[in-house]
């Protein structure tokens, strides 16, 4: 197919210094700016939703907002497009809340600080949102704009998808017309998705009980920090570390030698994020003080040097804390290490059918401790139902060993891939005429809600792009100023080829 000479296919991204809202195009950073000033964590989205929905109907566009708080939002066709099929333009509200430990920000009160670094887009210290903030942002400025060529069109976006999907579980039939989906969450220019993982998340439980802690003991703290952390699926082939595990493992060497008493544990804040940070508070002797100290040093200088490609700001800190006044009973303390340091992490194996690509994965991403239990949580993520269940039966079995439970809760399916989807091969042939190279024809293993909106539209024909997006859900996200401009021109494109009903 052919494109507008009209289209913009300029990739400029001057200035390079001051307000994003200046960087083409300038409509789809202006909104990324409006997006980052108001806090819009998972499960928070009201005020962003309210802000959208105030401006959609100051435009005159029909609003909806469905049982689960996802908001529809919809523009009559332009001048001689009525008769092309019906387009759904698919983002999330919500973005993944994590920061480095010395940044001071509040998610729910503090707005994300963008800011430019050559070809990059960063926030200061904290996750930027671009994950799906400027999918998001590009929806809006097509709903905002008069000089941009489309058939009939729909914008949803939904909520809670880093925590849970809770939304697109929620979207119910009949809610939408759309004939095709364009889900804007994927994170590499160049690459067309056109099927992606399933994933469940496993709560494990482990019973605790408790005894006093001796009085004549020191009380300490072990910290782990500085670790890159990132998306548990996009980043789990990368070799990152676990903070959760790399605690575990030094506990497992060194607890029954060193005589230490663990009092509370914790580390890592989302499920579908890598741990960057862990930390363990334990009593020990006084006499073996000095060999903890030497242990922790070899610890340090071994770990650093497996990681020293992959997590070169890595930091384990000893420091001492208040004394508890329990500590947990050997046989609840054994059961805890050996839980953790033997739950499998990371990638489980590779997909034999799409080459390069992770079949199936587990992120060990959060432990808590309670007043009853210590409770973990993991992301279990495969590109096949079978692949899920083997790491649950595994889980199962590992519980079983340790005296702990597991609950599995939140499955949602895969996207299967279509070869024979038409609009997966518009949007290809659109990127061939433009960008004069073919792309990719992809499949990820992180999780997209495309798998879910086929339950209630089997009949949606959905493909998934976006621009080139590094490190998201952590500190160091990033999204690239060129892809962005070079996404905005093929989804304008794309829309204006859409073909008749």
């Amino acid at each position: 197919m052919s494109t507008s000479k009209s289209i913009n296919t300029s990739t400029n991204t001057a200035p390079q210094s001051g307000s994003i809202s200046q960087l083409f195009p300038q409509a789809l950073w202006q909104w990324f700016e409006q997006i980052c000033a108001i806090p819009h964590p998972s499960k928070h989205e009201a005020a962003l939703s309210a802000h959208i929905q105030q401006w959609a109907k100051a435009q005159g566009l029909p609003v909806l907002v469905d049982e689960t708080g996802n908001l529809i939002i919809r523009k009559l066709a332009t001048a001689g497009m009525e008769d092309r099929k019906t387009v759904v333009i698919q983002a999330h509200l919500d973005m993944v809340p994590q920061k480095n430990a010395d940044k001071v920000h509040d998610f729910l009160t503090d707005p994300i600080e963008p800011w430019i670094d050559g070809e990059w887009v960063k926030a200061r210290g904290t996750t930027l949102g671009s994950d799906n903030g400027i999918g998001m942002s590009s929806a809006l400025a097509i709903l905002g704009a008069s000089d941009i060529k489309h058939g009939p069109l729909e914008v949803l976006l939904t909520v809670d998808e880093e925590a849970g999907m809770s939304g697109a579980f929620g979207l119910k039939a009949g809610v939408l017309e759309a004939d095709i989906l364009i889900n804007t969450d994927s994170e590499q220019e160049g690459e067309i998705y056109m099927g992606c993982a399933g994933g469940v998340d496993a709560k494990i439980h482990l019973p605790t009980q408790w005894q006093e802690a001796q009085p004549d003991h020191l009380a300490y703290t072990l910290s782990i920090s500085g670790l890159k952390g990132g998306h548990s699926g996009v980043n789990i082939h990368l070799g990152r570390g676990n903070a959760n595990k790399l605690l575990a493992r030094f506990f497992a060497g060194h607890a029954l030698e060193l005589g230490l008493s663990i009092s509370h544990i914790q580390g890592g804040s989302l499920r579908n994020a890598i741990p960057r940070e862990a930390n363990c508070s334990f009593t020990v002797p006084v006499e073996k003080l000095d060999l903890l100290q030497q242990r922790v040093l070899q610890y340090q200088d071994m770990i650093t040097t497996e990681l020293a490609a992959t997590e070169p700001s890595l930091k384990l800190m000893l420091s001492d804390c208040s004394a508890p006044e329990r500590v947990l009973q050997h046989t609840t303390q054994q059961q805890l290490i050996n839980l953790i340091n033997t739950c499998p992490n990371g990638v489980m194996r590779m997909s034999d059918e799409v080459a390069g690509v992770v079949e199936s994965s587990l992120n060990v991403g959060v432990i808590s401790t309670t007043e009853d239990s210590i409770h973990i949580i993991c992301m279990v993520r495969s590109l096949i139902d079978s692949g899920r269940s083997y790491i649950e039966s595994q889980l199962q079995s590992l519980c079983d060993l340790a005296g702990a439970s597991v609950q599995f809760e939140g499955c949602y399916p895969g996207w299967k891939p279509d070869n024979n989807s038409a609009v997966m091969a518009i949007v290809k042939s659109t990127y061939e005429n433009i960008y004069h190279r073919e792309p990719e024809i992809m499949v990820i293993h992180a999780g997209l809600e495309c798998g879910l909106f086929k339950k209630p539209y089997p009949h949606l024909d959905m493909v998934s792009i976006g621009p080139t997006i590094r490190f998201p859900h952590g500190p160091d996200e990033m999204v690239n100023i060129q892809t962005v401009g070079q996404y905005w021109t093929l989804l304008l494109a794309v829309l204006e080829g859409i073909p008749r009903k």
